[in-house]
């Protein structure tokens, strides 16, 4: 059973959590990995493809939160 709702979040090198799903080209992709490389981060997704997140790059994800349990 999943828990929780998906919300909309602001992600960079910094924040990108695993489970978030990244909109790459029009498709979700769900981060399962991360690994920091100089200058950000390679991310590893569910699927097997990579994503190398620099330091200053934003995206938009969605996460799925607990809303009655605090961060």
């Amino acid at each position: 059973m999943v828990v929780g709702v998906l919300v909309a979040v602001e992600i960079d090198a910094r924040s990108v959590l695993r489970g978030d799903q990244v909109m790459v080209g029009g498709q979700a992709f769900t981060v399962s990995d991360m690994v920091t490389v100089p200058g950000g981060k390679r991310l590893e997704f569910v699927s097997g493809e990579t994503l190398t997140l620099r330091a200053h790059t934003v995206l938009w994800a969605s996460r799925r939160i607990i809303p009655r349990r605090r961060a």
